[in-house]
């Protein structure tokens, strides 16, 4: 199981960037893909973004594409989300997530579907004024 820990969340106008940070410990960090989940106040939780064990492949959803950014670096078993761009609808408590790269995905799931990550982080606030 690895440990997940959030931090970069805070307040900003809409238009500003934040940049959140997932560290990770307790396992080979090049094992796990990541992922970024978010929940708004009385909605479901949503996916994000994610990203492959390399690095090499990255998956966002519709509503953040080409304003948000995944990355990681595997030398210090950390992921970031690039936040630009941002919106009053991008308020939300936002969760880092974790999974095997060996689980290969089963036919019509994708990245999406919160049941396939393992490991989930307390999550870091943030919060887009108009």
């Amino acid at each position: 199981q690895v440990q997940l820990v959030e931090s970069g969340g805070g307040s900003v106008q809409a238009g500003g960037s934040l940049t959140l940070s997932c560290g990770a410990s307790g396992v080979a960090f090049i094992s796990f893909e990541m992922g970024w989940f978010r929940q708004a106040p009385g909605k479901e939780r949503e996916f994000v973004a994610a990203i492959n064990w390399s690095g090499e492949r990255t998956f966002y959803a519709d509503a953040v594409k080409g304003r948000f950014t995944i990355s990681r670096d595997n030398g210090k078993n950390t992921a970031l989300l690039q936040m630009n761009s941002l919106k009053p609808e991008d308020t939300a408590l936002y969760s880092c997530v974790a999974r095997l790269a060996t689980n290969l995905l089963q036919i019509g799931t994708t990245y999406e579907d919160l049941r396939i990550w393992s490991d989930w982080g307390q999550g870091t606030q943030v919060t887009v004024s108009s």
